[in-house]
């Protein structure tokens, strides 16, 4: 698998639990483990489609999980869903993650869900069910003005 440009490091007090959980409930696969003299993770990584994400244990002062800082994050985690969304959610529900955010269609066109794991990561997870063009976004939601890169004449 070609290295991403940008892969997020997440922190766990069990990170192996971590793994079990992240693989069975959001469909995360293996890719890496690495293991200290004394058989603990000292470091893993786990993909999703082409994506990927480290999964770790707290290793500092300013690197931890959320169950151990009061649940607060200071990111989530966004992942684009292969397959159906609906059945996606249903699968982390059965799995364990409390589902802060049934799945609903944006105004952008991508159904989305959003959930917390065992240790507090939040994730978002989508799905486009409808490609539209960024004044329809507009148009769907008054209020909000859309900039991308792409310019009028361009």
């Amino acid at each position: 698998m070609p290295e991403p440009a940008i892969t997020p490091a997440l922190c766990y007090q069990n990170p192996r639990a971590a793994l079990d959980f992240l693989r069975d409930a959001f469909g995360f696969e293996l890719d890496m483990l690495i293991e200290d003299e004394a058989g603990n993770l000292a470091h893993s990584q786990m993909t999703y489609g082409d994506g990927r994400i480290m999964v770790g244990n707290e290793w500092s002062a300013d690197h931890k999980s959320p169950r151990s800082i009061g649940l607060k994050c200071t990111q989530t985690v966004h992942v684009a869903v292969i397959g159906d969304i609906n059945a996606h959610c249903e699968t982390a529900r059965a799995a364990g993650a409390e589902i802060l955010a049934e799945p609903e269609t944006q105004f952008y066109g991508d159904r989305t869900y959003r959930a917390r794991d065992p240790e507090g990561h939040i994730w978002t997870f989508s799905q486009t069910v409808e490609v539209l063009t960024p004044e329809q976004w507009d148009a769907n939601a008054p209020g909000l003005k859309t900039w991308t890169r792409e310019k009028p004449g361009a």
